[in-house]
């Protein structure tokens, strides 16, 4: 069976700037707000549910960018202090700007994960997507393992135009959940259908023992 990726609208101009000042925005905003459940201990997981982490396939990796952003931050403002004295205060906000932003994307991918209780299944990445499905949207849970390339996440749609959306970490998801029936839900470039989402979760046994306590 051979599935293909759903065409999205291009953007241009001042539409794509729009995006991606938006965008931008709403990472920074979500960072503070990963970072202060991070420190107070305060991960997003609803009442009763149990809560089901997804970053440990990208974790080192995330963990050198925060410690190269923050030699960079030293490295620049030494050098700039020294040659390019009037240019130090304005480089010195970006760089903490982008410190922060990337404590940001470590922390809500800490203080958000997958989440399984008696409403439903909770499907997150970081602070962006929070794709909420209740137990009378899903048909089925199953333990899968499955490799898709390309960029996260992405909807494919088989050769019967049924569409899923893969929320894959390091290109793979190890859970399938089909729904009752197509849903639609907003990403963050923009309303996908699909019939099924697919996911990452570092304990999928754990995570089936979970579903199974409750469908």
């Amino acid at each position: 069976m051979t599935t293909t990726t759903t065409p999205q609208p291009r953007r241009t101009g001042w539409r794509l700037a729009g995006y991606l000042a938006r965008r931008a925005s709403l990472l920074e905003i979500h960072g503070y707000q990963s970072t202060y459940r991070f420190l107070f201990r305060r991960p997003r997981v609803p009442p009763g549910a149990t809560g089901f982490s997804y970053h440990r396939p990208v974790l080192e990796i995330l963990i050198v960018l925060v410690v190269v952003s923050a030699v960079e931050l030293v490295v620049v403002d030494f050098v700039v202090h020294r040659w390019w004295p009037q240019m130090r205060i304005p480089l010195l906000v970006l760089g903490c700007w982008g410190l922060i932003l990337m404590f940001g994307i470590l922390f809500g991918m800490l203080t958000r994960p997958h989440a399984v209780g008696p409403e439903g299944i909770r499907v997150r990445s970081g602070a962006e997507i929070d794709i909420p499905l209740s137990w009378n949207d899903i048909y089925s849970v199953t333990h899968r393992r499955e490799t898709v390339e390309g960029k996260q996440p992405r909807v494919t749609v088989d050769d019967n135009g049924d569409a899923t959306l893969h929320m894959r970490m390091q290109n793979e998801t190890n859970i399938e959940v089909k729904l009752e029936r197509p849903m639609s839900f907003r990403l963050p470039h923009g309303i996908e259908t699909v019939g099924k989402v697919n996911l990452y979760a570092d304990d999928a046994k754990g995570f089936m023992d979970a579903v199974r306590q409750h469908l």
